[in-house]
């Protein structure tokens, strides 16, 4: 059985964009390091810095078009909870303790490195899993691993962006403002309302309310991009797994090919013209860069597999039988593979600190890129599909509560 079997057909378009996608990130990446230390760098820097209607062109990037990111990742974490790989205790339990190791060791030992110091407040960077890369590199290897592996990177990914959601909303808010952040969550409860209570699927009408909801939280000191993950929960979905039908699941499809080709190369161009001094060892070697790559490189496998490991021992769940111990670790070789998330958790971390922020983005390119390889190394060596591959009742993330 198929990876495209399990998930829905807006998945699989999201799967199938997200490689091409990475590919024009990566080169968007290239392309803003290259102009970055050329001849052209001030004026290039100096383009993202320009203020246009009180944002900067660089804030208008992330706080405006990376909303429209976020309500595309919250359609996609709305529609697993509804009908998809996250549906159920059965298929959810395994990732979601897999995605909780892969955040809390990375933390600990950025922590470790930068604990009590100015740069405490990288500790949410090397949290994060990039979805669209992840994905990209397992689909990049087809066949060559188990279907299976797929589903739970893929049901990892989602859950690690919700808790770097949750991040950046408790821990990531400038000066609060508690009359527009009261205003946001008044017109996310009028949204909810029009959906659960009035049945209205009007989906112009939800987007009308997510834009004053995108101002309001703006102006509250909560970070603007939330709003974007609330529109997602306030827009009717559909129970039925494939209903092109519903608002939600239009919009996600429409979003799909603008995200990836578009916005998250724009913000990829935006954010990464990293000037590369010649101190660039040094700043690889401080604290707050060795806790990120450290973080994201060792922290995010180990996390992941010692959490499943514990989880399988104490017979709270198991590995599908098509999984081995070398497929878990693979996966979280490319949990370490953080850049969009990272890189925009940076920015909310040491905002004004450019010096900082610069070498910790150096930091997160140079952690993600040896991720990728890392886990595409070994799981094109190690990772091949299991003799239970082709068994369907190996598919599932099943729950043996009490299991020895």
């Amino acid at each position: 059985m198929h990876v495209e079997r399990r998930l829905s057909r807006t998945f699989q378009d999201f799967l199938h964009s997200g490689q091409a996608g990475g590919v024009l990130l990566i080169l968007c990446t290239l392309v803003s390091l290259a102009l970055a230390n050329s001849a052209l760098g001030d004026g290039y820097l100096g383009f993202w810095r320009t203020v246009v209607g009180g944002l900067s062109v660089e804030l208008w990037v992330n706080d405006a078009l990376m909303a429209v990111f976020f309500l595309l990742v919250g359609l996609e974490l709305k529609r697993e909870l509804v009908s998809g790989e996250l549906s159920s205790l059965r298929n959810a339990l395994l990732p979601v303790i897999a995605a909780f190791g892969g955040v809390a060791v990375p933390a600990l030992i950025h922590f470790g490195f930068n604990g009590g110091t100015p740069t405490q407040a990288g500790i949410g960077i090397p949290m994060a899993t990039d979805i669209a890369f992840a994905l990209g590199v397992l689909t990049l290897l087809g066949k060559g691993v188990p279907a299976s592996l797929k589903v739970f990177v893929a049901a990892l990914a989602v859950i690690d962006d919700l808790i770097a959601i949750v991040v950046i909303a408790l821990f990531y808010t400038s000066q609060l403002s508690v009359v527009f952040l009261a205003a946001a969550l008044a017109l996310f409860a009028v949204l909810l309302v029009l959906n659960r209570v009035a049945g209205v699927k009007l989906l112009s009408l939800y987007l009308i309310g997510g834009a004053l909801m995108w101002f309001c939280m703006l102006k509250s000191g909560v970070h603007a991009t939330i709003a974007g993950v609330l529109l997602a929960f306030a827009i009717p979905h559909s129970t039925r797994e494939d209903d092109a039908a519903s608002p939600s699941e239009r919009l996600e499809h429409t979003l799909h090919t603008p995200v990836a080709f578009l916005i998250l190369p724009i913000f990829a161009l935006a954010n990464t013209g990293v000037v590369i001094g010649a101190d660039w060892a040094n700043q690889l070697a401080s604290s707050n860069s060795l806790g990120i790559i450290f973080g994201l490189v060792a922290g995010k496998p180990v996390g992941i597999v010692l959490a499943c490991f514990a989880a399988v021992a104490v017979g709270v769940c198991r590995l599908p039988l098509d999984l081995a111990w070398r497929h878990i670790l693979g996966a979280g070789m490319l949990g370490g593979i953080g850049f969009t998330m990272s890189i925009f958790i940076t920015n909310l971390a040491f905002e004004g600190r450019h010096e900082l922020v610069d070498a910790s983005k150096l930091a997160i390119l140079t952690a993600s890129l040896t991720a990728g390889v890392l886990g595409f190394v070994w799981l094109k060596l190690r990772g091949g599909p299991t003799a239970a591959d082709t068994d369907p009742q190996t598919m599932d993330f099943e729950v043996q509560a009490g299991a020895k």
